[in-house]
């Protein structure tokens, strides 16, 4: 399964492969989930009208082949709701995922749930960082709780990013310098070099 922070690039020809591979075989569901991942990486990469309308029609198929929908895929949509601008269409999704967590103990992704509706209701108004900062902060304590430190550094830099907003910048460079720092020298992923440069902002 891709991960939310990979190189595009490297997503796109992942996602291609796989939808050749699910066509050549006949495994609708595979193709399926190719085209969710085509999708977003479209999106990621501006195209959002297009890549929304692929992850539809991705997750459409893949619900036709009987299999559950995870919350991994929800959350790339929403997403890419909130790339195009759409974050009310966005929360929606990410009310559906939560749900669907609640329903099957699906937890591997619920961090970033938390951490994306977070991020779309600040994209809404300034008025909503209360409840963004809170969804920022439950979304790290699962991330810690699960281990996950990839999610840990995705949540703790949004969080760390409100604070710089809020003037709160020594909070928000001793909130995130640890979790970069636990980081091997050399691992250097788009999600290493948004926090590198925030910290360097902060410093």
């Amino acid at each position: 399964m891709m991960c939310f922070g990979c190189p595009i690039q490297v997503v796109q020809q992942q996602a291609e492969a796989i939808i050749a591979f699910g066509t050549e075989h006949g495994f609708s569901y595979i193709t399926a989930l190719g085209t969710i991942l085509r999708g977003s990486a479209l999106a990621a990469q501006g195209q959002e009208a297009e890549g929304i309308i692929q992850m539809r029609q991705g997750l459409d198929a893949y619900r036709d082949t009987g299999s559950k929908v995870r919350a991994y895929f929800l959350a790339l949509l929403a997403e890419a709701y909130g790339e195009a601008g759409q974050a009310e269409a966005g929360l929606g999704v990410l009310a559906e995922a939560l749900a669907h967590v609640a329903k099957t103990g699906e937890r591997q992704h619920e961090a970033e749930l938390y951490r994306l509706k977070g991020e779309l209701l600040l994209s809404l108004s300034v008025d909503h960082q209360p409840e963004a900062e809170t969804c920022f902060h439950q979304a790290l304590d699962i991330a810690r709780r699960q281990q996950a430190k990839a999610l840990e550094l995705r949540s703790a830099t949004s969080l760390a990013r409100l604070w710089q907003s809020q003037g709160k910048r020594q909070n928000a460079y001793d909130l995130l310098a640890p979790v970069y720092a636990w980081f091997i020298e050399g691992f250097d992923t788009a999600d290493l070099q948004d926090a590198k440069a925030l910290l360097e902002e902060l410093g």
